[in-house]
């Protein structure tokens, strides 16, 4: 098959697009025909070396999967070929940059059947990192506040659709560029980062939900009722400047999650939260979408598609019938 490989460390270069060997099933696993995948900041973090504890050469990366099953194992019993599904497969096996993956079978879930390869591949990291930051870790709920920082980036826009469908009032931060969009995904509120001191701004939160760190992370102490909750995807900075203002922090890295995955297709389903895609490349043409990725300023995910190639035309077609704003 044909895969994206990583054989040393290193810039976008070193994602060589080559033939390579199938993978290699277990009972437990299901075989799936990739038709897309996405980007995301953990794959150019490991490329480059950052997360050097992620796996050994040659390696392939991708954490999102939306196929078709073509065969089961053994002590599958749950799913049969033919299924289409979606899932954020165990970061400790190979990734989804290739044409097919094997997969636990307890870690994937019928994908929603009102979008297509292209809409659910952008879901599963971004959505579980959401899910399980701002309910799991956050206990956010209804009628609390949360500030959402990074609020038009993959991760960011789900967790603020999902903050206002469980009833929270909710905060983003994100560039002037991006209000309207942040808005349009159900922002109570937006604060332009570049022009506005949101620590000046805002005060008595129940929940801040942190992907950036650093001084944004140690202002938002500032705005935090006592008791209340800091969730951190990039780690906690300042532990004892949190306890001093009597404050509860958390970091965390997202998990498989098979039933969490089914809880946000439903959502998806029934009209209450949207994958937003903001390009959309061949597998190809990975070097290209990695570096859009590490600039950090994409609106929504970058997606990978991989079976059927798709013509530039086609591409262009489905993001003007994909509309950014709901």
């Amino acid at each position: 098959m044909k895969a994206v490989v990583v054989h040393q460390f290193g810039g976008p270069e070193e994602l060589k697009y080559e033939e390579i060997a199938d993978p290699v099933m277990n009972p437990d696993d299901v075989l799936i025909k990739i038709y897309a995948t996405s980007v995301n900041p953990v794959d150019w973090k490991i490329r480059k070396g950052d997360r050097k504890s992620a796996g050994k050469f040659p390696m392939i990366l991708g954490r999102d999967v939306s196929g078709v099953i073509e065969q089961v194992g053994s002590q599958v019993t749950d799913f049969q070929p033919g299924d289409e599904v979606y899932a954020n497969p165990d970061i400790s096996r190979p990734g989804s940059y290739a044409e097919y993956i094997a997969v636990r079978a307890s870690e994937i879930a019928l994908k929603p059947a009102t979008i297509g390869h292209e809409s659910a591949a952008a879901i599963p990291l971004a959505g579980l990192t959401a899910w399980q930051g701002i309910f799991d870790h956050g206990q956010l709920r209804s009628g609390q506040k949360i500030l959402i920082h990074g609020a038009a980036g993959g991760v960011g826009n789900m967790a603020v659709q999902l903050a206002k469908w469980k009833g929270a009032y909710v905060i983003g931060t994100a560039s002037g560029e991006n209000a309207a969009f942040v808005k349009s995904l159900g922002a109570d509120e937006v604060i332009d980062y570049k022009n506005e001191d949101f620590s000046e701004k805002l005060t008595d939160l129940d929940v801040v939900f942190d992907t950036i760190g650093g001084e944004v992370q140690m202002k938002s102490l500032k705005v935090l009722r006592p008791g209340g909750i800091l969730v951190s995807t990039v780690g906690i900075k300042d532990e004892e400047a949190l306890k001093a203002k009597g404050l509860r922090g958390t970091q965390y890295m997202a998990h498989p999650s098979a039933s969490q995955l089914q809880q946000l297709a439903d959502l998806v389903d029934a009209g209450k939260i949207k994958p937003v895609v903001f390009r959309i490349f061949s597998l190809k043409e990975i070097e290209e979408a990695d570096r859009l990725s590490e600039e950090g300023h994409s609106r929504g995910k970058i997606v990978l598609m991989v079976y059927p190639s798709r013509t530039q035309e086609e591409i262009e077609e489905f993001l003007i019938n994909f509309p950014t704003f709901f």
